[in-house]
């Protein structure tokens, strides 16, 4: 579980985040949604520590991560998992080495150990054996997304963030990239946040759901309660699309 408490993020004295307070759950896909500037990209990256807030607390399970020391903070980093927008992975290595690199970074796993890892994690998103010599760009971007999750859970993590991960997939692949998120989280346990605009993503993995709005939290629920909210601002976004607004007249 994550939690966080009224924090506040400013940059340059305009305020970004203004006391949001939600709790993230274990072993549930966390979507956090909101138009483009609405602060959710500063929101997660304010969780993982990229950024210091001004004001508040953020708790990992007992831990506040505002209060840990840097050798602490770097110990609990190693709990966490993350899933790029673009993947970010190492197109000069191959897919077996890039979700090795975890491995060898910040473990002492024999060479044995570590190859039984990897062939774990990679055979957990149904990447084929015949692929794990090739390099990133000879594989295709739905691969390379798996190949990334992959990598993100190489070290067993507690928790797992993802960034806009259907980011340039084509619909089909998307939601098999969802579904297997998801899927990772249930059987793992996992405290997964995935910020997000897809709202394919939300109809389909929206376990619980934050919508904010001008760094507000505006909005939760979940997929079964996003369509039928009364809540002007949310159904403004979801709504824009003309797909889910039939949707909605047809209920």
């Amino acid at each position: 579980m994550i939690e966080v408490k009224k924090i506040h993020k400013s940059f340059d004295g305009s305020e970004v985040l203004k006391g949001i307070t939600t709790r993230f759950e274990k072993g549930k896909t966390n979507l956090i949604i909101g138009r483009s500037g609405s602060g959710k990209t500063v929101l997660l990256k304010s969780i993982l520590g990229l950024y210091e807030i001004d004001n508040g607390e953020i708790w990992y399970d007992d831990r506040n991560f505002c209060n840990l020391k840097e050798k602490d903070r770097k110990k609990l980093r190693q709990e966490i998992g993350m899933v790029f927008q673009g993947g970010a992975l190492f197109d000069s290595i191959s897919v077996e080495e890039n979700v090795r690199f975890p491995l060898d970074m910040f473990t002492s796993m024999t060479n044995v150990e570590k190859q039984k890892r990897v062939d774990f994690c990679l055979d957990h998103v149904n990447i084929e054996k015949k692929a794990f010599k090739l390099n990133p760009s000879e594989i295709s971007g739905g691969m390379q997304k798996r190949v990334a999750i992959a990598r993100a859970i190489s070290l067993n993590p507690k928790y797992l963030f993802c960034d806009e991960p259907n980011s340039g997939l084509d619909p089909e692949t998307a939601t098999v990239i969802d579904k297997l998120i998801q899927s990772l989280t249930r059987e793992f346990q996992m405290t997964t946040i995935i910020n997000t605009h897809d709202m394919n993503s939300v109809i389909e993995i929206g376990e619980s759901i934050l919508f904010i709005s001008k760094g507000e939290k505006e909005w939760i629920g979940s997929k079964d309660e996003v369509l039928d909210s009364k809540n002007k601002k949310l159904n403004d976004f979801i709504f824009a699309n003309k797909l889910y607004a039939q949707m909605r007249e047809e209920k």
